[in-house]
């Protein structure tokens, strides 16, 4: 039997429109949903970066186009093609979320975002250690993303899809009944 669920897909598949239309479901039906999830950023029609967004709606840069970025201080870059991660950013938004998973003692059904597991995020360490602490230790279910397949595998990604407790569905939002299906997963 599977405790936690992850869509995967190719970039702008929608697989982060279907989280969230999921969370909304989960939130009518009254489970408690926590987490966080990606959302791109557009200038003048021009996608300059990621964000991180919180569900209860705080906001931090993931990544910025490296004209947008600015210098970066004396920090290790890292970047994702023309992307520069702001590690910091993401960790001081993201990494709080993962200490708070488990401080809502016999809270009823929670479920635990996160949107996504993919190459920027797996720059850093601590959110490598918290998720892997999230899968196996919690008592929620978590309600993720992650990239399809493509050339190095990444190795975190294929941890999760190799879970026994692991449900993986392969789709897009605009498929009928795809957050119905997402939803029922995460509820069993």
């Amino acid at each position: 039997m599977f405790k936690h669920v992850f869509l995967t897909g190719p970039p702008g598949v929608g697989k982060t429109t279907l989280v969230q239309k999921a969370c909304e479901a989960l939130v009518s039906s009254g489970v408690g949903v926590e987490g966080f999830y990606t959302e791109e950023v557009r200038e003048g029609g021009r996608r300059v970066g990621f964000d991180v967004v919180t569900m209860t709606g705080e906001r931090g840069h993931l990544s910025r186009i490296r004209d947008v970025a600015g210098a970066s201080h004396g920090r290790r870059e890292y970047t994702v093609g023309q992307y520069v991660v702001d590690l910091p950013s993401f960790e001081n938004l993201a990494l709080p979320l993962f200490r708070n998973v488990g401080s809502a003692a016999g809270a009823s059904r929670k479920v635990f975002v996160i949107d996504e597991i993919g190459k920027m995020e797996l720059f850093s360490q601590s959110f490598i250690r918290s998720v892997r602490q999230t899968l196996d230790g919690s008592s929620c279910t978590i309600l993720g993303t992650i990239p399809i397949p493509k050339g190095k595998p990444l190795g975190l990604v294929e941890e999760v899809r190799s879970r026994r407790d692991v449900k993986v569905f392969t789709g897009r939002a605009e498929t009928p009944g795809a957050v119905r299906e997402a939803v029922g997963a995460v509820r069993r």
